[in-house]
């Protein structure tokens, strides 16, 4: 279960920054090293090694990916980077089954009221956090009237945690044409 968490935009942008640099230096060395190694052993002096030298890219980008997956995941200097993906992932989660959130909104049931507010918030942090204020400005007014509609039926408005049995609630509602 994915939950929203309060997050500084700069600080946020500052650290992803830089695991992101962190990742292109090890990608680049590794290919760099890897690339070296398979043309000083398998190469032919003064012939053509690009076959070689994409093997040892490829290769690089495999273990690059592999090290970001069961490595730097867990490391604090990723923490950043790694729920910025989480958000962005449990919010296509939602916009996956949105025909049928929106259906179960006009039919007023309330795991899909509750997924449609996780879904504004998701969206509102992701697009401060990317520092993208035209996007978000282009969903007030929705967001908003979303939130009045929450508080006059009594429904809580921080809908910070996405829980699964939402989305399979919202399935069973016909999306509109």
């Amino acid at each position: 279960m994915f939950e929203i968490k309060p997050m500084n935009p700069d600080v946020y942008r500052q650290q992803t920054r830089r695991s992101t640099l962190y990742i292109a230096l090890i990608f680049a060395l590794l290919a760099l090293l890897v690339s070296g190694v398979a043309v000083m052993v398998a190469g032919e002096p003064g012939g053509d090694n690009f076959r070689l030298n994409l093997a040892g890219v490829i290769a690089a980008l495999i273990v690059t990916i592999v090290l970001v997956r069961y490595v730097f995941w867990s490391q604090p200097w990723m923490a950043q980077a790694v729920y910025g993906w989480q958000l962005k992932r449990s919010l296509m989660r939602v916009t996956n089954v949105m025909h049928y959130v929106t259906a179960g909104v006009m039919a007023g049931d309330v795991s899909a009221l509750k997924l449609l507010r996780f879904y504004h918030l998701g969206m509102t942090q992701m697009y401060q956090l990317d520092a993208n204020s035209s996007a978000l400005s282009q969903m007030v007014k929705e967001i908003d009237l979303h939130k009045t509609r929450l508080q006059a039926l009594g429904i809580e408005t921080e809908q910070t945690r996405l829980d699964p049995a939402w989305i399979e609630a919202v399935k069973k509602f016909t999306p509109m044409k």
